[in-house]
């Protein structure tokens, strides 16, 4: 085999179709010369992101084929699962990002399988709702069947709550009540989607929860708990629920169950039934029967949420949820006790500290120097959980009481209707909500019910129109990115003199 070169690498790029002879001119124009090291010659491709690793991966190892699905460039893979690969794509034509979704080869050669597969698409077509994701096209390529789907920026429930170990309840309830809305539509289409767990649900950069892989109980629809020795692996979990449970196979109220077992695991940590791989196991009787109540496993969960979850995990279906509908309506109460527990707190603080008494610290005893937030309290209008977390995180440290909104308009509106000085301070971030916390701000400075409050304006320096805007005063004032919290708590010691 003759030794890579950057013009037998040129040639291979322009064989699989992945440039045309006129962008590779260009490349070797910007280069002043073809007598490059390959090294030299990719630095510039990725440089200027024509070709990407998983691409060039591919042409090193001889790959053919596996570079485009119809008219759509695959760029990189995003995940596997049992039956397919996801890859980021783009469409040639529009520009369009994508994720397609291609079936494994183990069973392209499988008719059951295939069927399996452009069935669930078929389904799922026709759904379009802000809770699901959806599929823009359906391939029976006989080669490689594959699905189109929107591609969701951010990353599936599963790795949020590794990297962030559980989320606050107003979060939680936040999501589950994203996922039972989607659950709800499907409903009204008649759709169940048997297979909900955490990595289908997909967590987008503004915190919205969207579900994929649906359409499996229109698949399996024939099976039933008694024959499901060997059921499909995607559905096992389903199976194991439903012997245990003695119902029929497909029963919709399943899916509230892996509701309920998802909004265990991420406000507690913990997984409602103990994770593993062996079948047998997971069909096991005992591992639906066991779960401890989730007021046990953390004591610190707010009793709505615990309660709303026991009636989910209920084994015996006719005392669950008898549909999402139903389901979601109890989660928005629960979401609104949540919220108004947390408020009060805040308010019993504000009336506490106002008539002088001592009030005990939510976190750890540290030293003076550190304590300046002390009897402090602050409000963070934003809309993205992790900038939620960072500034929560932050301010906590040094004694700061954080309360968060993510929506603007109801953050002033709790403030003014608060029968006592709720917050000492307001940071209106922009990063994800722009023109409306910029709104917010100015609103909250014009206002005669909070002009008195000090309030900080979040920015990107980039933000240059949105800057202009602002209504700034001594208590009205800018902190931009990156966030360095030395100059958040300058600026806020400053605002609370």
């Amino acid at each position: 085999m003759a030794e890579m070169t950057a013009e037998i690498l040129g040639q291979k790029i322009t064989d699989a179709g992945l440039l045309d002879s006129h962008q590779l001119e260009a490349v070797w124009g910007e280069l002043g010369t073809r007598e490059v090291t390959v090294d030299q010659f990719t630095s510039l491709l990725m440089r200027r992101e024509l070709l990407t690793n998983f691409q060039l991966d591919r042409l090193f190892k001889g790959e053919r084929s596996g570079y485009f699905y119809g008219g759509f460039k695959v760029q990189y893979l995003v995940g596997t699962g049992t039956f397919a690969r996801v890859y980021r794509a783009v469409e040639r034509n529009t520009g369009r990002v994508v994720a397609v979704k291609v079936l494994r080869k183990r069973f392209r050669e499988d008719d059951v399988g295939i069927e399996q597969f452009l069935r669930e698409g078929q389904i799922v077509a026709g759904l379009r709702h802000p809770n699901i994701v959806p599929i823009y096209e359906v391939s029976s390529n006989t080669n490689a069947p594959y699905l189109v789907m929107e591609f969701v920026e951010g990353r599936n429930l599963r790795d949020t709550v590794k990297v962030r170990k559980k989320l606050t309840p107003v979060e939680s309830m936040r999501i589950i009540i994203d996922v039972l809305t989607g659950l709800a539509f499907a409903a009204e289409k008649g759709m169940s989607h048997r297979d909900l767990k955490l990595s289908n649900v997909l967590i987008t950069s503004k915190g919205r929860a969207k579900l994929v892989d649906f359409g499996l109980a229109a698949i399996r629809s024939t099976e039933s708990v008694k024959d499901d020795d060997s059921p499909n692996a995607r559905t096992i979990d389903y199976a194991g629920l439903e012997r245990a449970s003695g119902c029929r196979a497909n029963d919709p109220r399943s899916d509230l169950f892996f509701v309920g077992c998802m909004l265990y695991h991420i406000v507690s940590g913990v997984p409602a039934m103990y994770e593993t791989r062996d079948r047998i196991q997971r069909l096991s009787v005992a591992r639906y029967q066991s779960i401890k109540p989730l007021s046990q496993v953390d004591p610190t969960v707010h009793r709505a949420i615990a309660a709303f979850v026991a009636k989910a995990i209920e084994v015996a279906p006719e005392k669950r949820y008898t549909n999402p509908t139903e389901m979601l309506e109890d989660a928005k109460k629960v979401q609104a006790r949540v919220e108004a527990g947390d408020i009060a707190d805040a308010e019993a603080a504000a009336a506490a500290a106002a008539a002088g008494e001592v009030v005990p610290m939510s976190t750890a005893i540290k030293p003076p120097s550190e304590m300046e937030g002390a009897s402090r309290s602050v409000m963070i209008v934003e809309s993205r959980m992790e900038m939620q977390d960072v500034f929560r995180e932050k301010l906590k440290k040094y004694g700061y009481r954080v309360l968060v909104f993510g929506d603007p308009v109801r953050a002033i509106a709790r403030i003014e209707d608060s029968p006592t000085k709720l917050v000492d301070c307001v940071l209106f971030s922009t990063l994800s909500l722009a023109d409306d916390s910029l709104e917010a701000f100015n609103k909250f400075g014009a206002s005669e019910a909070t002009k008195k409050i000090p309030a900080i304006l979040f920015v990107d320096p980039k933000q240059s129109e949105l800057i202009k805007q602002a209504k700034l005063s001594d208590k009205r004032v800018l902190v931009s990115m990156p966030l360095k919290v030395r100059e958040l708590r300058e600026t806020l010691t400053k605002l609370l003199e």
